[in-house]
């Protein structure tokens, strides 16, 4: 008897997506297969760093990279604070300047056209560069224009793109939401409203559309900034915490 595919799809957040590679080690260490992952923003990051073969120890040394320093490159803002151009580098160098076809399991990476509104899925390409683009916090970073479109952060209209990965072949999704769930929250500056904004934004979104998949998990990191890459150990053990309670159910319920 066949096996069921299985689908994670990982969603955006910023730094608390660091949940994501807490997951990824505790469904390793089970046995669970991931046979697809799709991802928004950081889940579009952790999915390609993983699909380039690199081990959950190596992820958390990586992950220690996108403190401000590494990555921010301040510009002249037009349509956006930060260029990106240094993350792309980033990117590029940690997947080994790869396309998205050639990592070891398929990946897809979600984007947002800036002009129709249409979520754009990558399956091929330059990891470097749709990566940049699913995570352009509209506002933030300077928007990544590929074949003529000007395209933002994925979470925008996907935030867990659970759908996504149901279209890869996935029998089985596994979802991972790294939403805040508290308005308990602390909002101190242009960057904290804008965020705050599209979080907002995308809750209603989630709400009005759903999200049916077999397993949701909700690590729970409503507690810390989107920016907040210096808590990496933490959060990163928030998500092995959440991925341990579901992997018996999971295990169990679909013969894995």
């Amino acid at each position: 008897m066949t096996r069921p595919k299985v689908g994670l799809a990982l969603g955006s957040g910023g730094a608390r997506g660091l949940a994501h590679i807490g997951v990824l080690k505790v469904l390793k260490e089970a046995n669970i297969p991931i046979d697809y992952i799709a991802g928004s923003s950081i889940g579009a990051i952790i999915a390609c760093l993983y699909g380039a073969g690199l081990d959950v120890n190596r992820l958390y040394t990586i992950s220690k990279f996108f403190q401000r320093k590494y990555y921010l490159d301040f510009t002249v803002p037009k349509m956006g604070f930060i260029a990106g151009n240094k993350v792309k580098e980033l990117i590029h160098l940690f997947t080994y300047g790869r396309n998205i076809e050639e990592l070891d399991i398929p990946i897809s990476i979600i984007a947002t056209d800036l002009h129709s509104g249409e979520k754009v899925v990558f399956k091929k390409g330059p990891i470097a560069s749709a990566v940049r683009a699913s995570i352009s916090i509209p506002g933030i970073f300077v928007p990544e224009k590929i074949n003529g479109r000007l395209l933002v952060d994925g979470g925008v209209v996907d935030r867990v793109p659970v759908s996504v990965v149901k279209e890869m072949g996935a029998d089985i999704v596994i979802g991972v939401d790294v939403a805040i769930t508290t308005n308990q929250i602390e909002i101190n500056n242009i960057y904290d409203v804008m965020m705050r904004s599209i979080e907002i934004m995308q809750m209603e979104l989630v709400q009005s559309k759903g999200h049916v998949t077999d397993v949701m998990l909700r690590p729970s990191v409503g507690m810390f900034s989107s920016k907040a890459f210096v808590e990496v150990e933490k959060i990163i053990e928030i998500g092995e915490e959440e991925a341990k309670k579901y992997v018996n159910e999971i295990k169990k319920k679909f013969n894995l």
